[in-house]
């Protein structure tokens, strides 16, 4: 792809090393573990380790690409998840018959 293709791309040319550097400075390791769901954020998390797993593990790439445009968008600020009473069902949206 040349360079005119991708002037819509928010990432191009961003290395993944930057992506995540700006999450971990703006959202902080905790609230990126619970936000992509990944062991590398979780357990001992460095930048390091991090950058070896997402650049071997395109899944989870992809997760932190999409969390970092999320991010860049419309900012970042915790909400606390409301939690449900023991024993009272989830309520789903029905679906339209």
């Amino acid at each position: 792809m040349s360079d005119h293709e991708q002037v819509n791309n928010p990432l191009h040319g961003v290395k993944l090393a930057d992506i995540l550097e700006y999450l971990v400075e703006n959202v902080g390791w905790k609230y990126l573990g619970e936000e992509v769901n990944i062991n590398c954020f979780t357990h001992d998390p460095s930048i390091k380790s991090s950058l070896k797993f997402l650049r071997r593990t395109p899944w989870a790439r992809e997760k932190v690409e999409r969390f970092y445009l999320h991010v860049l968008k419309r900012g970042y600020s915790r909400r606390e998840k409301p939690k449900r009473e023991p024993g009272k069902p989830r309520y789903y949206k029905k679906k339209p018959e």
